[in-house]
């Protein structure tokens, strides 16, 4: 199976449209992804993007809790409450829609960046800024991508 890998910044069209990069499209039909389950992600501003897979990987999480704990709640909010399925055009753009703009301030253009198994939609300074951040911490720590 193909992996999300790497990042590329577009630009959003005069009609609220952005092209998925090409090799992101490549990897959505290898693993023959028609859906997109795109959800607000846990930690960053960012849009998280993936199969139908991905969703069912949280519900899998979800089912192995009590269904009346804290945490089922909160995770059940989380991916459900701020999910949606969303569908490339015959072109391989996507909608760059209110629930995506609202929660990343994304505005004219997209950053996408590889999460393996999934996507993610960025404001690019946003993105630039938290890789800067996360590099730093690591070059603070001592630790090599190695």
């Amino acid at each position: 199976m193909g992996r999300f890998l790497s990042h590329a910044t577009n630009r959003i069209d005069s009609k609220g449209r952005v092209s998925v990069p090409a090799a992101f499209r490549s990897v959505m039909a290898q693993s023959n992804i028609q859906d997109l389950y795109c959800f607000q992600d846990f930690v960053f501003p960012a849009i998280s993007v993936g199969g139908s897979d991905l969703l069912e990987r949280f519900e899998r999480q979800i089912a192995a809790e009590d269904p009346f704990s804290p945490e089922a709640n909160e995770m059940s909010l989380l991916i459900h409450g701020g999910g949606v399925f969303m569908k490339l055009d015959a072109e391989g753009r996507l909608m760059v829609t209110d629930f995506i703009r609202d929660f990343t301030g994304i505005s004219d253009e997209v950053t996408f960046v590889g999460r393996a198994d999934h996507f993610q939609l960025w404001q690019p300074k946003e993105c630039q800024a938290v890789q800067q951040r996360a590099r730093e911490e690591r070059r603070l720590a001592g630790k090599r991508s190695s």
